[in-house]
């Protein structure tokens, strides 16, 4: 389902007279269906970097970066977009919406793009909402006005309203109590069982060895001049 192959990134400096940066250079990696992989290295490895190359932010240089039928690197926007909408959720660690719509839409709203039933897709938010502790009375509001941990929250149950065939989580468990992460780990144990192909960066050790069926360490795919 998630498939690269022989992928580098670089960056162009253009305020350096446009100097060149590699960043990552063959990097070649297959998720399967219902398999959770973990990218591990250390800070400033390249994780947040593959994972935004395999959802399209980030342009792969050369390589493949094949999900579903798609090579990424290769897509059309229109392509991506509908990829986004359809096949590739992706949970980062920052809750980003338009002020003033209200949470339970904000939830609801990955189905509403794909012509689900706003009844039906405000049920599923709902369902969500309440598994992931926020209280039914925030749910009219903004979740620009949340804390933190209430934003991630949302943020998580928004990635899960729709039944993704490959998902992408950035640090899922950060600033969650014991009783929502517990919560986001059976989300993912639930998604993995539906036949998700997911990649995820975990600092929590634990969680990542409870969901993750193996680890690629990223520093490998460095250039030869970062080795």
């Amino acid at each position: 389902m998630i498939e690269l192959t022989d992928v580098s990134k670089s960056f162009i400096l253009h305020n350096q007279g446009g100097a060149v940066i590699p960043v990552m250079a063959g990097a070649s990696l297959r998720v399967g269906a219902g398999e959770c992989v973990a990218l591990t290295g250390a800070s400033g490895a390249g994780k947040s970097t593959l994972m935004r190359v395999i959802y399209g932010n980030y342009l792969a240089a050369s390589g493949q970066v094949r999900v579903g039928g798609l090579d990424v690197a290769r897509g059309q926007p229109r392509e991506i977009l509908q990829l986004r909408r359809e096949t590739l959720g992706y949970v980062s660690q920052f809750l980003r919406v338009v002020p003033r719509v209200p949470t339970l839409d904000v939830v609801a709203e990955p189905l509403l793009a794909l012509g689900v039933d706003r009844q039906a897709a405000r049920s599923r938010a709902s369902a969500l909402l309440r598994r992931l502790n926020i209280p039914e009375n925030l749910w009219g509001l903004s979740p620009t006005t949340f804390s933190g941990g209430e934003q991630q929250r949302v943020n998580i149950a928004r990635g899960f309203a729709h039944d993704y065939p490959a998902l992408l989580l950035d640090e899922p468990t950060a600033s969650l109590d014991a009783e929502n992460r517990e919560t986001v780990l059976s989300l993912i144990d639930e998604a993995k069982a539906r036949g998700a192909a997911i990649v995820g960066i975990f600092h929590d050790a634990e969680a990542r060895d409870r969901v993750c069926d193996r680890a690629v360490d990223v520093s490998r795919f460095a250039p030869e001049r970062m080795k």
